[in-house]
């Protein structure tokens, strides 16, 4: 029983071939590009972009999503080919098992779960707290009670302690039971989403271009100093260490393009789809940031981001420059529920396909395999993940994960740039419907630059990662070996 033992390449063709048993294909390229840009705008572009304006680049923030951007996309040419060679459920851990073997498929997958719980809880947490934003300022009534939308370890400045988060497990619980229904109508959910918060981010790109202040992009890239913040934290600001430092703090806007690459067993023609879904979402969400990027501060001053507006800053630019659009400030704050109603969906559809995918390898409990007679989807999987998030979105405050997220993204994405070198040297007739192109000089760059940024988000989260994968390698050795389908042969017969 080895720890190293890899999957066959044959017997993941096989699994992705035998759909009778299996999940229900039914998505479409475009529909996996709906999927990208769910999971990639959310609150990232609404929130991240004067956070990294104001810290750390002022007006070449755009410059910083370019940067980003380039990360991302050499990550994305590394899924795309593994997605279209290998078209199965697991993402990551799937190419990690035919490549690297068992016992860093586990690592992996138990990173993927890392990011994708931790990450639905989260964002389902932010969801609560714009509920109550959307009642207060948009809707005019009263919010939710504190005690109802927090958990038990805050408290109000008048004293009221919380006792559930009930509207962060809502979201969570309905998004869920959508996923269970099937992926066809989460796709049909999703699509509309992406609609409504795109034509709201286009809107303020087209009316605000003709509010931007030339002064305000001048100069352009600014002079290299420090700014501290509120917290006494110094950042660089200016120069190229200034846009270095907000290309990490708006990579975090792009996370959640890896999720689509796990719905591949679910796609109709996943060879050619995938690469478009995972590399159009990309393309189309970058044009985006960098156009929204280019508006808002070209209305806005950095002091606006600094003093003013912080976390709704482009609500708070819009009422205070955009006079006669007051109600586009209001729709901002819909679209930002709606960005995270996606973001939440695609990442509980990633994280239930880990399961399947885990749970058919025999290193989850196998429950985690099993798929509805009617809706062919894994909903086994979905109710445990329902019960993992939920109870984290209700009971513990939002601010405790910080980035660990983002550095259990980043681990996935270096991870399957390896992966590409490998199974180009292992396989090299193995059938690519897409290949990544100059292998191994992408990949090697692409792991490089993930790398970079997972080095920057500093020495909490990696500590944090350490004991998530220590955690892990303890149920490995006492559960997953014992019952891996790989390591079991004569047993699984």
């Amino acid at each position: 029983m080895s720890i190293w033992n890899k999957k066959p390449l044959i017997k993941l063709l096989a699994e992705a071939e035998d759909s009778e048993k299996g999940l229900k294909r039914t998505l479409t390229a475009w529909s996996l590009i709906a999927l990208g840009i769910g999971a990639i705008i959310g609150a990232g572009l609404f929130v991240r972009t004067a956070t990294a304006a104001a810290q750390s680049a002022g007006p070449s923030v755009t410059l910083a999503f370019i940067v980003a951007a380039i990360g991302c996309a050499l990550a994305g040419l590394c899924y795309a080919e593994l997605s279209s060679s290998i078209p199965i459920s697991g993402s990551a851990y799937t190419y990690t098992y035919a490549t690297m073997g068992e016992f860093l498929a586990w690592i992996i997958g138990w990173d993927l779960i890392l990011e994708y719980a931790v990450g639905g809880a989260t964002v389902g947490i932010a969801w609560s707290e714009y509920l109550n934003d959307l009642l207060v300022n948009v809707i005019h009534t009263s919010p939710i009670p504190f005690e109802f939308s927090h958990s038990p370890f805050q408290t109000s400045p008048e004293g009221v302690h919380g006792i559930i988060n009930l509207p962060a497990l809502f979201i969570v619980t309905i998004i869920s039971l959508l996923l269970i229904k099937g992926i066809q109508e989460s796709a049909f959910v999703n699509g509309l989403i992406v609609i409504l918060k795109t034509t709201i981010v286009i809107l303020i790109i087209y009316i605000g271009w003709k509010f931007i202040n030339p002064v305000n992009h001048t100069p352009y890239i600014p002079q290299s100093s420090i700014f501290t913040d509120e917290h006494g934290i110094d950042h660089s600001y200016g120069g190229i260490m200034g846009i270095l430092g907000a290309a990490g703090t708006v990579f975090f806007a792009f996370i959640g393009f890896d999720a689509v690459s796990t719905a591949a067993q679910e796609t109709k023609n996943p060879k050619t789809a995938m690469p478009i879904g995972i590399l159009g979402s990309l393309a189309i969400c970058t044009v985006l940031y960098i156009l929204f990027a280019h508006v808002l501060t070209g209305v806005a001053t950095v002091e606006d981001f600094r003093t003013g507006g912080k976390e709704a800053s482009v609500a708070f630019a819009i009422n205070k420059y955009m006079i006669g659009y007051e109600w586009l400030g209001e729709f901002v704050t819909i679209a930002i529920l709606a960005g995270f109603s996606s973001v939440i969906l695609v990442l509980l559809l990633g994280q239930s396909r880990v399961f399947y995918a885990m749970g058919r390898d025999g290193l989850l409990p196998k429950m985690f395999s099993d798929v509805h007679p009617k809706f062919k989807t894994p909903y086994k999987a979905n109710l445990a993940i329902l019960v993992i998030v939920g109870g984290f979105a209700a009971f513990i405050p939002g601010d405790i994960v910080g980035d660990m997220t983002s550095i259990g993204t980043l681990f996935a994405f270096v991870l399957v740039c390896i992966s590409v070198i490998i199974l180009r040297k292992k396989e090299p007739d193995m059938v690519r419907e897409f290949k990544t192109p100059f292998v191994p000089f992408v990949p090697i760059l692409g792991a490089f630059v993930c790398l970079a940024m997972m080095y920057g988000l500093g020495w909490i989260n990696w500590m944090r990662l350490f004991i998530w994968m220590a955690i892990g390698i303890v149920v490995y050795f006492s559960f997953s070996r014992k019952n891996s389908v790989l390591n079991n042969p004569e047993e699984t017969k």
